[in-house]
């Protein structure tokens, strides 16, 4: 994936920064804090993790279905790629 090489160290920032959160989210879990304070870090780490899906997924868009010099038939394959990843990612 192309896509990603090009914006590969911002990705990969990214993918340390929800580490760090899901690291916290152990540490509160071990040190037992509040139910409430446990599910505000989760729902931090599902909001990065969104995040991160939507980057990915405009940057496949923009390169494999958008881009003008693309063949139909790669635009299809394309298509058929980001259809199946949504599908499991809404599962």
């Amino acid at each position: 994936m192309t896509h990603t090489i090009r914006e590969k160290s911002k990705l990969l920032a990214r993918v340390r920064r929800i580490r760090g959160q899901v690291d916290a989210v152990e540490r509160a879990l071990e040190t037992e804090i509040g139910c409430a304070d446990v599910l505000q870090l989760i729902a931090s780490v599902r909001g990065a993790v969104n995040g991160l899906m939507a980057e990915v997924i405009e940057d496949h868009i923009r390169c494999h279905l958008a881009a003008p010099a693309l063949a139909a038939e790669a635009r299809a394959e394309g298509a058929d790629d980001l259809i199946d990843v949504v599908r499991a990612y809404l599962r």
